[in-house]
């Protein structure tokens, strides 16, 4: 009976403890299709990316076409020149294999590139999103965009229009 109690009291105080925090939304993906610099920035990306992507399919095209030519002169090589020609093809191809790692593996170049140019965005929102907060008392804000357990919120806590006036870009 005393165990029953206790845990009552627990579940009660828990739960009065919890209604007494505010909490707010954001929808990090609608703030950043309202900022501008973001926009640009995933322009910028883009470009990059794809300069960088017609590089390495240069170098696999390159691998490829030395491929045919090997197979077309195959007849007329000896096993020194085949040998030879193979260790070229398969070197290309991991020069290749190598430039594609280089500009978009976990720690390529891409994702540095992003992560320094989004920073900064990143940055302005965290601080827009930390003094409404502390303004407003809320002890949790959470990013609806990326939560993906919240089935459904009021749209009276949700804070992003807010966050966009703040950063200066009103809707």
């Amino acid at each position: 009976m005393k165990r029953l109690f206790l845990i009552s009291s627990l579940i009660l105080i828990g739960v009065w403890a919890a209604s007494a925090q505010k909490y707010a939304l954001i929808d990090m993906e609608y703030i950043l299709k309202n900022i501008p610099a973001y926009e640009m920035t995933n322009e910028q990306l883009s470009q990059v990316s794809k300069k960088w992507q017609n590089e390495v399919e240069a170098l696999q095209q390159e691998a490829q076409n030395m491929y045919k030519t090997y197979q077309s002169d195959l007849v007329f090589l000896s096993a020194e020149m085949k040998s030879q020609r193979e260790e070229e093809i398969v070197k290309k191809e991991q020069e290749a294999q190598d430039l594609k790692r280089k500009y978009f593996g976990a720690d390529g170049e891409l994702y540095k590139k992003r992560a320094s140019l989004m920073k900064p965005i990143q940055d302005e929102i965290y601080n827009a999103v930390k003094e409404i907060a502390e303004d407003k008392g809320y002890q949790i804000v959470v990013d609806r965009a990326s939560a993906m357990s919240i089935i459904f919120a009021s749209p009276k806590i949700d804070i992003s229009n807010e966050v966009l006036t703040k950063l200066g870009y009103s809707k």
